[in-house]
């Protein structure tokens, strides 16, 4: 399976959604789409999943249009819309019976997809009577139920509590051993998780395409992290004209500080600060970049 998509756009009006997007996808990635509330996410996701038409650009499935191909793409949208009154089998049946899917094979199917997202026992409950996570997961079933080759999902946990995003999250990670799988989100810790890539989208354009690692070996630089007295403060004044000091920033509940030398200046931050009887509740050095740092640095920054 190789998903491609060329300088795909499309525009509302007079607002430009999504900006000339290009992006490759091979067999077995697991690439978490990364952007701000309104950054394109949900309109390239529909426009991959054929939903959406672009305005310009292509999308090619393993080198064929995308129109063509949609028996091999399975669609979880932000917020799956079942029948309250359907149970889960019903509900997988219907839907499968709309994919062109035979009864005999729904009949076989339908058990071990639900077992295969931990709702075997719930079966024949009223989808009306599901949380939000046990809804979440019955999306998922139906979007793999005709066994597709990439599964796409808009934003599969941001409107969860923390315990249906923890059901949904783990499941996600079993799914991804086996099927391709593509994921909007604005929440960078949940694509983290399960996600190897990371491809970054600001005002409809790309502006990252990179691995965690890379990310990380990018962008990581040891620091001196500290935090001291409210009423220490102005001591910072002193720090940032230090000619060792390359700059100050706020981290936390505390200072990032960059120096040049990192051992010697370190002691020798550490040793001013005690001769002025500076209030260390902390100080610490070592590498504490977090993706989440730099995904903001690069929304804000680019």
């Amino acid at each position: 399976m190789r998903l491609e998509i060329n300088n795909v756009t499309k525009k509302f009006k007079h607002k430009t959604a999504v900006d000339r997007f290009s992006m490759v996808i091979e067999v077995n990635d697991c690439v978490g789409l990364i952007g701000p509330n309104g950054a394109g996410k949900s309109t390239l996701i529909q426009i991959i999943a054929d939903i959406l038409s672009a305005d310009e650009g292509y999308i090619l499935l393993d080198g064929q249009k995308i129109s063509t191909k949609k028996d091999q793409i399975g669609y979880l949208p932000q917020y799956p819309n079942f029948y309250s009154w359907m149970t889960a089998f019903e509900t997988l049946l219907f839907m499968g019976k709309l994919s062109g899917i035979s009864k005999s094979h729904l009949h076989k199917d339908i058990p071990l997809i639900l077992e295969k997202v931990g709702l075997e026992k719930e079966a024949q409950a009223k989808v009306g009577t599901f949380s939000g996570g046990m809804k979440q997961r019955l999306g998922i079933a139906q979007a793999l139920l005709h066994k597709p080759t990439l599964i796409i999902m808009d934003e599969p946990v941001s409107a969860l509590d923390p315990i249906g995003r923890r059901e949904v999250l783990n499941l996600l990670k079993e799914i991804k051993k086996e099927t391709t799988i593509l994921i909007s989100t604005h929440i960078l810790g949940d694509a983290e998780e399960i996600c190897e890539r990371f491809v970054v989208i600001k005002d409809g354009q790309k502006i990252e395409d990179a691995t965690k690692t890379q990310l990380l070996n990018r962008s990581q630089e040891s620091a001196i992290y500290l935090t001291i007295r409210k009423e220490d403060y102005e001591w910072l004044n002193q720090v940032e004209n230090l000619p060792y000091v390359k700059g100050i920033e706020n981290f936390g509940d505390g200072f990032k500080i960059s120096v040049q030398q990192m051992e010697d200046d370190a002691y020798r931050l550490l040793q001013h600060g005690m001769d002025r009887k500076i209030g260390f509740k902390k100080f610490e050095i070592g590498v504490r970049e977090s993706l989440e740092e730099i995904f903001l640095a690069l929304v804000v920054k680019v």
